[in-house]
């Protein structure tokens, strides 16, 4: 290929290296000249044009990143059509994302021109993440080193997404005086979260005295126990190992199982311990995986979770990218064809699990309080039922009996949140946990305390967040002032997931970076009724 400033008069069949505006148009970067566009050039004066004059042998540059692009397995991968020198790879499939650093840099090292950049290697993806993207820099490539690269990605994998197959999943939590069972309750529902997305099941949970005998029996239980799907067994043990002959370890070997690895460079995650009983791996679990923040716990994880066997040698590996702070993994799309896909399921999350604290000590509650003859809960469920949401979910906690019997004869599924009194974070937990929320594309959080909101105020967020293609946060405003409700991207999830305490999810609307869309509904984004005066005012009456 010949690159560079061409006379009009040698201009024809020539690639355009960059965009030409003429009356009535222009001619994109890529065009290839013909006769009447020299015709239309002299027209307006234009003498020269920078370009390439493609070779005997070069391939351009769609073709050659659709050449690339075949060349890889097509498993759990979708690839966009060529635009621009540019092939975008997506994940078909929940699952973890797996990239052989020798190859990316071989493939690299064949040509400037033709490059590869794809995510980090054992990245958690969802379902539509872009994982990769060929592009050819230049107009054209050289044949004969297109098909050096294309060579290169056919001997051995560059990278693959390893989908996530669901597992039977016992829990184990050793006791001592000073853990408090509080603490235990939330391991298990933090531990049932991070298994919703690959379909696995916690099935069982047993708790036991802080020493080998009675954590190797009941790990001799759990591997014995009938289970429909692969069996894995989670320990968390009251103390932190910190000997390879402490508890956790020498029980697994009491067990008559093997301990593959003890401790591992990863932090938050040092006090991992991995083992296995036959063929079921068993995880003695850092402190840290309490928390639903990232830590070396879901490195471990995640690859038994896609059938991997993660050994002494890969363990000890990750020390480098094992510092761990906030890890934003998930690209922003970069093609057009990404922003035209529809996002038409949106999953509305009503939230009633709140204490109400604020209507009195032994006070009615604000929920139950009547609006033309309806409780406000079950009016404000029966709004979200009348929009067009794809479905409905209503998570419960503060006199759940109470609640639910409101909803009665709803088509609404209901989810209880045992640990609603720590806050809001645990209730959205709560409702982005459930099966619905795996295939929304976004979600619709809703106060069921907002008597003002109607059905077409949520059809209006859900236009919105519609004709943003899924890839915007949808807020609803009043006179410019934030309110409520919310339509919360599917790249978002996990971090909403992650939350704790007493917050909603503003931080994450406001330090994301994805683009925030400002829908006005009026005085009904701020109308909440949290006190028996709000009640009243707003056209209530007080009742239960």
């Amino acid at each position: 290929m010949k690159f560079g400033s061409f006379s009009i008069d040698v201009a024809e069949g020539l690639v355009l290296a960059h965009a030409v505006k003429l009356a009535g148009g222009s001619l994109p970067k890529g065009h290839r000249i013909d006769a009447g566009d020299i015709v239309r050039l002299r027209g307006v004066g234009i003498e020269h044009v920078i370009a390439a004059r493609i070779e005997p042998g070069d391939v351009g540059e769609d073709d050659a990143a659709g050449r690339l692009a075949q060349a890889v397995a097509p498993d759990h991968l979708r690839f966009s059509e060529a635009s621009t020198g540019r092939v975008n790879v997506y994940s078909t499939v929940d699952g973890l994302f797996v990239a052989s650093r020798s190859v990316v840099d071989r493939l690299n090292r064949v040509d400037p021109g033709i490059t590869l950049a794809c995510l980090n290697d054992h990245v958690p993806v969802r379902n539509g993440d872009m994982v990769a993207t060929f592009k050819i820099i230049p107009l054209a490539v050289s044949g004969e080193k297109l098909d050096g690269a294309c060579e290169v990605l056919r001997a051995t994998p560059a990278f693959e997404v390893k989908p996530f197959v669901s597992r039977s999943v016992s829990l184990i939590a050793t006791q001592l005086p000073s853990l408090k069972p509080a603490v235990m309750d939330k391991t298990a529902r933090v531990l049932s979260r991070r298994l919703i997305v690959s379909g696995s099941q916690l099935v069982r949970e047993a708790r036991v005295a802080h020493r080998a005998e009675p954590v190797a029996e009941a790990l001799r239980d759990a591997s014995r126990q009938p289970d429909k799907a692969p069996k894995m067994i989670i320990l968390f043990g009251a103390s932190a190992v910190i000997d390879a002959e402490d508890v956790i370890p020498e029980a697994i070997r009491q067990a008559g199982g093997e301990v593959v690895q003890v401790g591992m460079p990863v932090d938050p995650g040092n006090l991992l311990v991995l083992g296995r009983i036959g063929n079921i791996p068993v995880i003695g679990a850092p402190g840290c995986a309490r928390s639903p923040k990232e830590n070396g716990f879901d490195w471990v994880l995640d690859r038994i979770l896609v059938g991997e066997e993660p050994s002494a040698l890969e363990i000890s590996g990750m020390g480098v990218g094992g510092l761990l702070m906030e890890i934003q993994a998930r690209p922003s799309l970069r093609e057009p064809e990404a922003r035209l896909a529809p996002a038409d399921n949106v999953l509305t999350v009503v939230l009633a699990a709140g204490k109400a604290s604020r209507m009195g000590k032994r006070g009615p509650h604000k929920l139950l309080a009547e609006f033309d003859g309806v409780p406000l809960v079950r009016r404000s469920v029966m709004t979200a039922i009348g929009s067009r949401s794809s479905s409905v979910v209503v998570v419960t906690g503060h006199r759940k009996n109470d609640i639910e019997a409101a909803l009665s004869g709803l088509n609404a599924v209901t989810v209880h949140n045992p640990d609603y009194a720590s806050g809001m974070a645990s209730s959205l937990s709560t409702g982005f946990s459930v099966e619905q929320a795996r295939d929304a594309d976004g979600i619709l959080v809703m106060l069921a305390d907002m008597p003002g909101v109607s059905s077409g105020d949520l059809d209006r967020l859900i236009a919105a967040f519609r004709r943003s293609n899924g890839q915007s946060i949808i807020r609803a405003v009043s006179r410019g002032k934030r309110g409520n409700p919310v339509i919360m991207p599917k790249s978002l999830f996990d971090e909403v997931m992650r939350l704790e305490g007493d917050v909603g999810a503003r931080h994450i609307i406001e330090t994301s970076g994805v683009p925030v869309v400002d829908i006005d509904i009026g005085d009904s984004a701020h109308l909440d009724v949290d006190t028996p005066e709000a009640v009243i005012a707003a056209g209530g009456v007080l009742k239960g």
